[in-house]
């Protein structure tokens, strides 16, 4: 499917993390049926798909307290999304990222609330509840339901450990030509990429900017603590093209090998 960027563009700096959920407010059928069509057309990688779980949900998440992954409520009326992909794919975590934000983007426009897990999960249990192949593994999952409109003391604080609205400027992380040469559309996809959510708010990622193309690439500090660093650089990957999109830029992605992760090609 082609990327609806006029739906998901606005969702990038609309979707927050979050992890309450609303117990006694199910999600509609026609809400769950336009998630579900996204998740069985949006296939941008042939081993990546989302699976939506409408059925013990709440087995998925481990409670761990104090954890950053800590959900509550979630599985009871609400849903959950999970992110397979093939195990021998060395590039399938930032294929998993890609994929996986397009379906997060969806769900914000839809009105879910959701949150990138990609630790403070049961793969085992996910295994019982949908069809895994003998290939392939659980990279992530989110919990997809209603929220209110304000954070509970819990978000609060796992939000606070995280640091979640603190973004680190763009002078910190972009490379290659100065920001007085770039594309009139470029300042606004990096930014859009700047915005991707990432485990513990680390922002793991780098961009080089030059004359035709943006490359991604980990922040070399971060690859060896965390094992979703390329997971998170493949979300920001979906944000910076959808923001590219939005602004009449078409592209094309050229996975790369580590440190880069993928470089965007334009004309």
């Amino acid at each position: 499917m082609e990327i609806p960027f006029a739906r998901w563009y606005p969702a990038i700096s609309a979707r927050h993390s979050r992890r309450t959920f609303d117990p006694h407010k199910p999600v509609p059928s026609e809400i769950l049926s336009s998630l579900q069509k996204v998740c069985d057309e949006f296939r941008p990688f042939p081993g990546a798909r989302a699976i939506v779980i409408t059925k013990n949900a709440e087995q998925i998440y481990k409670f761990v307290f104090g954890s950053y992954g800590t959900i509550q409520g979630a599985g009871l009326a609400g849903l959950a999304l999970a992110f397979i992909g093939d195990a021998n794919n060395r590039h399938m975590p930032e294929e998993i990222g890609y994929t996986g934000e397009g379906v997060l983007l969806e769900a914000t426009s839809l009105g879910l609330s959701t949150c990138w897990m990609t630790g403070t999960f049961r793969p085992g249990v996910i295994k019982e509840l949908v069809k895994i192949k003998g290939d392939e593994r659980v990279f992530a999952a989110s919990p997809v339901g209603f929220t209110s409109e304000s954070k509970s003391l819990l978000e609060k604080v796992m939000s606070g450990q995280a640091r979640s609205k603190q973004r680190k400027p763009l002078s910190s992380m972009v490379h290659g030509l100065p920001e007085n040469e770039w594309l009139p559309w470029t300042k606004s996809a990096v930014e859009a990429a700047r915005l991707a959510p990432s485990a513990m708010n680390r922002q793991p990622w780098q961009f080089t900017v030059e004359a035709k193309s943006i490359t991604i690439s980990t922040d070399k500090s971060k690859v060896d603590k965390f094992s979703s660093t390329r997971l998170d650089c493949g979300i920001a990957m979906l944000n910076l093209e959808v923001a590219a999109l939005n602004q009449g830029v078409k592209g094309r992605w050229e996975l790369q090998e580590a440190p880069a992760v993928a470089r965007f090609i334009f004309p």
